[in-house]
């Protein structure tokens, strides 16, 4: 390791380096650089001065760098001495940086930042062992593999789905590998590796195979025997050996991660190495204010030791949780250091003015770029026009003009907006060499994501921030989420569920049961009066899940009538409810409305004013939207989407096309704060278009008032944004064209009803996040219009999500850091009578933070009296009930603390956790939970779906996800609750949509698909072994999958998949394949029960009807098919198979016939 001499290397600055010039000034230091000396490992390392400006800068190499090799080291994204871990998507970036260095490729880009250079590495020796390298073909132990993962960070589950876990399955092992896009599914057979293949974590399918493969860490902390005994000797000579109650201490002394182990990372090795070890001497390149920056990081790094610090030595309090032993920060951290000495062999420095110490040579000569901001906030200046302008006059002075965009949708919009302004020949260049290098005389458009431009004497880059004001950029990532539940929503031991013929029972786990002499897998099921029901497992469709899971709900009887009366009665109501629906919905199709006609041009500039990038699902939704209202038909959409998704922007666009066409818009949203804020958006985007857009609500003086009600009614007014005061009989519409309805859920009935007569023949677009469940059932069963947006617009990391014991230091340090960063915090409490004890616990801990009090049982005048002093940042925390969850915008706060999360439902914590993160800065979400108290096994399942779900757009899952949880209780209307509490949520819903679908083909008597199933028994095992699928879980969820499949087609793919996620199928899965097959058949013929044995089968049919009887006649009196009809209607087939494999095949052999001959004959 090399000490710090204390001599600084020579810096050599470049200036007038603007921001958005910086990368095409690196990018010549590199190219320069990799001409000297190709063979080092590392061509040139940059240090932003944040972790923000580091992806960004990542972003735009890429983008001009194609090809070259772009390692990012980013700082741990948590704070110093911390209570929880770095988020695995930032180890697995350090990791792999790390070891790439170490591998001994060479010319890669590091790109690092502050926060990141100060602080030490692991050593650079132990770095070059810790990787796994296997080849296909090579030995390689299996246990050796599983063993490095679990030492080196990877975390066991039992199917993987993100980066840094692994499971193992028999001969296979999955492990999801630091920093990799894909996960990787390793086949031994024996201690042979035969593949390495790549899945798709989603569909768990294969997608490629890899001839081999070098693993990275996905921790800095190796566990092994020699880390944990210099861990023990360093922490006990550090902090004496009193550690009995310390959890971190007995963790990893058992060898096992504790959250936030990395704190500690200094006692594991003998000695921390620098980056400058890692790189060799290659040029640090440091952006702006790098040296500010370092300062200000020593600082809050000292900061927090002190204050842990004098926490610990402080009398313990009770329920405080385990003491914190903070390590020494020099240990860590580089603090005395200036950054330049911490650099390699040659520093440089970029300056965006001339510095004084410039030499002749380094004057970059860049400006910033000329922005357009007058011209955006003039009304009376077209702002595009002034862009093409500016334009053709830098075509006539022969400087050539790049205008760099987002993405290649924004790009496209952009060419078509300029050239309807009278731009000529732009063009749409390949890739920033092309743009760069195109003449003068056209103007290049290039997908490359700057957030400025700049100009030097002979080039222009003007970035589309420039031109249209402050874009917020998210990257995509596509997630299907329609997977991500699955885990959650599986049957777990305990669960109560519905057997269509026997009613509810408690499901107890599988168990392997002798039947007609073979094993066959059972699921066990308890019902009243301690009697058992053993389910055979091919036939998992009978069963559905109950939904709440509450002690008070009666099991059934087995074998009593009670069941059956319940589910007829309740037929026949579901029945009245889907003809209701029906008639709404056609009695909706019969009305005409308007045709809308949408002006392309005027679209265009005002859809380019959304200063964020559309998601796949917003376009879906816009492109939905103007279909309906373009058909001439009314439309009733319902727009689900997540908090901050993007719904208003939905509305806006729907509003834009109504108003442009000459109707009146209305916006009705629950509470006076959205109505502020949703007409301060409208006022926004539509300024400078013809369209006056008003404000109705309590707030709003009473003469405006009656201004706004007059011009609605004379059709002055073209939108109005307002609370249910909107829907008071006093105020008439001139011409009501579209009636915006946001967060639906909290309307009450009689304001409901009030929307149904306005919406008689007037489009409807319905907001909502959290959707009602009778509106998401009404959605699903093809009622009513849906569209969902499920595409985050957020990136990854946009909200951490904390789960930790109750620490008040952690809670002080995230208030006073909101703070003093100028943002808002929210304290969410699950019940009124926890306020008082926060309340005193702020005062008394954090009294330098003002707060307020909220909950529901205040008055409403009073209740958006608080709220709106929040909004207007009179206060620093909002200390709330679950009030906050509704649709609340205040773009300012930015933490969120949420006191015993445990007692929260999933779809609440989930609605508050999408109150922060609106803007541009990081959001921090921490989940308090009791710390000496073990959570409900709901509690914690509720918490890690939570976790799991910063990826996704979860509201929509969650509705539904959270139904089944806690049941779907007070959600729906008396009437409708009460049946589902009767017969369970799924059971009821599929009741439901299977009425509707009937109804609407038109039949009377229909009969439910699910009612009965086909029971098979050939007298051989059929199941799916626990050697071929450990967990129990998963094999509850393969089997209710397998239950549902009908065609050959399906079955075989179930068969693939099942082969590559488990590897070669036993004869106990294959037989249940076939056994599902056949039950598809029996299906199809109306037969309920086949027992097969040496001597031929039994088939016993429905009601002992067939769909052909006049086939099935002629195939009995066919002496050659030997089948007999006995007394009691059974049909004998008589054959000789004496083993299970010939009465596998012969029994689906007469099945086909018998299926064939019922389709000819229905």
């Amino acid at each position: 390791m090399n000490e710090l001499t204390g001599v600084a290397p020579h810096v050599r600055t470049i200036s007038n380096v603007p921001d958005g010039m910086q990368p095409k000034v690196l990018a010549q230091l590199i190219e320069q650089r990799l001409k000297e000396a190709p063979q080092d490992a590392a061509s040139l390392v940059f240090v932003a001065r944040d972790g923000r400006r580091m992806q960004r800068m990542a972003e735009i190499l890429g983008a001009i760098l194609p090809g070259h090799s772009i390692l990012t080291l980013p700082a741990w994204d948590c704070l110093p001495y911390d209570r929880v871990s770095p988020n695995t998507v930032t180890i697995a970036a350090r990791m792999n940086a790390l070891a790439a260095l170490t591998s001994g490729a060479s010319g890669a880009i590091v790109l690092t930042a502050v926060n990141a250079l100060i602080q030490k590495l692991p050593p650079r020796d132990l770095v070059e062992t810790m990787s796994f390298s296997a080849a296909v073909g090579r030995m390689v132990d299996s246990d050796k593999l599983i063993a490095w993962a679990a030492n080196n960070g990877y975390l066991r589950v039992p199917t993987v789905r993100e980066s840094g876990e692994f499971a193992v399955r028999g001969g296979l092992v999955d492990l999801f590998p630091a920093g990799s896009d894909a996960p990787l599914r390793f086949d031994f057979f024996g201690s042979q590796l035969e593949s390495i293949r790549t899945f798709d974590p989603d569909s768990q399918r294969t997608t490629g195979t890899l001839k081999r493969i070098d693993l990275t860490p996905m921790s800095e902390v190796v566990l092994n025997e020699e880390t944990i005994r210099r861990f023990r000797q360093n922490y006990t000579a550090a902090f004496g050996g009193n550690t009995v109650d310390d959890t971190l201490y007995a963790s990893v002394s058992g060898g096992s991660r504790y959250s936030g182990t990395e704190h500690w990372l200094p006692f594991f090795y003998d000695h921390m190495d620098r980056l400058a070890d890692y790189v060799g001497d290659a040029p640090f390149v440091f952006d702006d204010q790098v040296a500010e920056a370092f300062a200000e990081r020593a600082e809050q790094i000292r900061d927090y030791y002190e204050a842990r610090e004098t926490a610990r030595q402080e009398p313990r309090v009770a329920g405080g949780g385990a003491p914190y032993k903070p390590i020494k920060p020099e240990l860590l951290y580089d603090l005395e250091a200036v950054p330049t000495e911490l650099a390699g062999a040659s520093v440089v420095r970029l300056s965006p003015f001339l510095a004084p110490d410039t030499a002749r040579g380094d004057d970059a000569g860049g400006h910033i770029a000329p922005s357009f901001a007058a011209e955006r906030a003039a009304s009376d200046v077209n702002l595009f026009q002034a862009v093409v302008d500016r334009l053709l006059a830098e075509r006539r002075e022969g400087r050539r003009v790049v205008i760099a965009c987002w993405s290649a949708g924004t790009r496209d919009r952009m060419g078509q907006v300029l050239k309807d302004h009278g731009l000529t020949n732009p063009r749409l260049a390949e890739n920033w060499r092309d743009a760069e290098t195109t003449s003068a005389a056209t103007t290049s458009l290039v997908v490359l994501p700057l957030e400025t431009g700049f100009e030097t004497k002979n080039l222009l880059v003007l970035s589309e921030q420039d031109i249209l004001g402050e874009r917020i950029l998210r990257p995509q990532r596509r997630k299907k989420a329609s997977d991500a539940l699955t885990e959650a929503a599986s049957l777990s031991a305990g669960d109560l569920v519905v057997h269509v013929d026997h009613g509810i029972g408690r499901f107890l786990g599988l168990k392997v049961i002798e039947a007609g002499g073979a094993p066959h897998e059972c699921v066990e099921l308890q019902y009243a009066g301690d009697t058992k029901l053993y389910l055979p497992v091919e036939n998992i469709e009978l069963l559905t899940r109950y939904g709440s899971d509450d002690s008070s709900v009666a099991l059934d009887k087995l074998g009593g009538v009670a069941w059956q009366a319940k589910k007829g009665k309740l037929k026949k109501r579901i029945r009245e409810m889907a003809e209701q629906l029906i008639k709404l919905a056609a009695q909706r199709l019969l009305t005409k409305a308007e045709v809308v006609d949408i002006n392309t041009g005027a679209y265009d500039e005002f859809a380019a004013r959304f200063p964020y990038e559309e998601t796949e699902d917003q376009l879906n939704a816009i492109e939905a939207v103007f279909d309906d209202i373009s058909s001439g038909k009314v439309m009733d959409r319902l727009v689900c989407g997540d908090v901050g998704f993007g719904k208003t922007e939905v509305a806006l666009r729907a509003a834009f096309a109504v108003a442009l066409s000459g109707k009146q818009v209305a916006v009705v949203v629950p509470t006076t704060l959205l109505a502020r804020q949703h007409f301060k958006t409208f006022s926004e985007r539509f300024n400078g278009l013809p369209v006056r857009v008003r404000h109705a609500s309590r707030m709003v003086p009473s003469a405006e008032l009656k201004a706004t009600k007059e011009g609605l009614a004379d059709g002055q007014v073209d939108i109005v944004v307002g609370t249910h005061a909107l829907l008071s009989k006093s105020i008439k519409f001139n011409d009501l064209g579209l009636l915006i309805i946001d967060e639906e859920q909290h309307f009450g009935v009689g304001h409901k009803e009030r929307l149904k007569e306005l919406k008689a023949n007037v489009h409807v677009l319905t907001l909502t996040a959290t959707p009602i469940p009778r509106t998401l059932q009404l959605a699903l069963t093809g009622v009513r219009d849906l569209s969902l947006l499920a595409t985050p617009p957020v990136d990854r990391l946009a909200i951490r999500t904390f789960i930790s014991p109750f620490d008040p230091l952690s809670i002080r340090e995230a208030l006073l850091r909101e703070k003093y960063r100028g943002g808002q915090s929210f304290y969410v409490v699950p019940r009124i009578k926890d306020q008082p004890d926060i309340a005193e616990f702020l005062r008394q801990q954090v009294p330098e933070v003002s707060f307020v009090v909220a909950n529901g049982q205040m008055p409403p005048g009073e209740l958006d009296d608080i709220m709106n002093a929040f909004y207007d940042n009179k206060f620093d925390v909002l200390l709330a009930t679950t009030i906050v969850e509704s649709g609340l915008d205040i773009p300012n706060a930015n933490t969120l603390i949420v006191h015993r999360a445990d007692q929260f439902g999933l779809a609440q914590l989930y609605q508050i956790r999408g109150r922060i993160g609106r803007a541009k800065q990081r959001a921090y979400a921490l989940f308090t939970v009791p710390p000496d108290r073990k959570l409900t096994d709901t509690a914690e399942r509720r918490l890690g779906v939570l976790q799991s779900l910063e990826s996704l757009g979860a509201g929509f899952q969650l509705a539904s996800h959270d139904l089944d949880i806690r049941g779907a209780g007070n959600l729906l209307g008396d009437e409708q609750s009460g049946h589902i509490r009767e017969v369970g949520f799924e059971l009821y819903q599929a009741m439901l949509e299977e009425a509707v679908a009937n109804l609407k083909s038109g039949e009377d008597e229909y009969e439910d698909r699910n009612e009965w199933s086909p029971q098979i028994s050939l007298g051989m095992p059929v199941m799916i072994p626990e050697s071929y699928v450990p967990d129990l879980q998963l094999r509850m969820q393969l089997y209710r999958k397998l239950g549902d499949l009908n065609e050959v087609r399906d079955i075989d793919a179930a068969g693939a998949e099942l082969i590559d996620r488990f590897g070669p199928l036993p004869d106990e899965v294959d037989a249940l394949l076939k056994v599902i097959l056949v039950k598809s058949l029996c299906r199809q013929a109306n037969v309920e029960k086949v027992d097969a044995g040496p001597k031929g089968a039994v088939i016993s049919l429905r009601n002992n009807e067939f769909p052909n009887p006049a086939g099935l006649v002629k195939l009995v009196s066919d002496p050659g098919n030997q089948v007999r009809i006995k007394p009691d209607q059974k049909l004998v087939f008589a054959r000789n198979w004496p083993s299970a494999e010939q009465r596998l095949k012969g029994a689906a052999a007469i099945l086909s016939k018998l299926a064939k001959l019922a389709e000819t004959g229905a």
